[in-house]
């Protein structure tokens, strides 16, 4: 996959690192020159110092074959200027947003980023998970709110404990994304076991939430 990120913090950074990793190709667009200079030393990538918010830069970073725009700079408005660059002048399919400000990932959204990423939110509702007892925590939702990544706990009452993946009937538009068994985090397989205390992440339409629930807790009572 092609990727290009626009930002090259620490976040940037070890995103394209992990991605590189990955065998995916990566590029990189930064303004400040020292930062492109430890990257390009660090990483076997095409790094362009420059403004991501103009257009030649972001040609010269390759966006026009890229597949994946990943925009992360300190600033939720031009995150949104270069997602909606990237969709409206370059048709690349896919755009993710960093978002500074949690009032603003609504707004991300509706301008049409496919994926605004609000990491404030994301750790706050893992906190409050820590602290709760709730069966569900949607960790986050895109594509404008019709899709949502959850994290179901398994318990001991869970009908699909001692199961296989292949053997559980999950609604339609659900996906399980990994599953997370104390440090160890599992692609999960058809053939992979289901246990106890298990913390199972999935993809569904947020209007599957309770059936998805329903089908590794079952039926829960009101």
């Amino acid at each position: 996959m092609r990727i290009l990120i626009v930002g090259g913090g620490k976040v940037g950074y070890y995103l394209a690192k992990r991605l590189k990793t990955h065998k995916h190709t990566v590029s990189l667009v930064e303004k400040d020159e020292r930062i492109c200079y430890r990257i390009s030393r660090d990483l076997d990538i095409l790094v362009i110092n420059g403004d991501g918010t103009e257009l030649r830069f972001l040609e010269e970073a390759n966006i026009r074959h890229a597949d994946v725009v990943v925009a992360l700079t300190g600033e939720d408005e031009n995150n949104s200027v270069i997602c909606q660059t990237a969709k409206q002048l370059f048709n690349v399919s896919r755009t993710v947003a960093r978002v500074n400000d949690p009032d603003n990932e609504h707004t991300l959204s509706e301008l049409g980023v496919d994926i605004p990423i609000d990491s404030t939110e994301i750790i706050a509702k893992i906190i409050e998970e820590e602290v709760s007892f709730a069966d569900l925590v949607n960790l986050m939702t895109f594509r404008r709110g019709k899709l949502a990544i959850v994290r179901v706990d398994l318990d001991s009452s869970s009908p699909v404990v001692d199961r296989s993946v292949k053997d559980v009937i999950l609604p339609p538009d659900s996906v399980l994304v990994s599953i997370i068994r104390g440090e160890t985090v599992i692609v999960p397989r058809g053939d992979t076991i289901f246990q106890q205390r298990d913390d199972v992440i999935a993809l569904t339409l947020v209007e599957k939430e309770q059936q998805l629930l329903e089908a590794l807790l079952g039926k829960i009572k009101a």
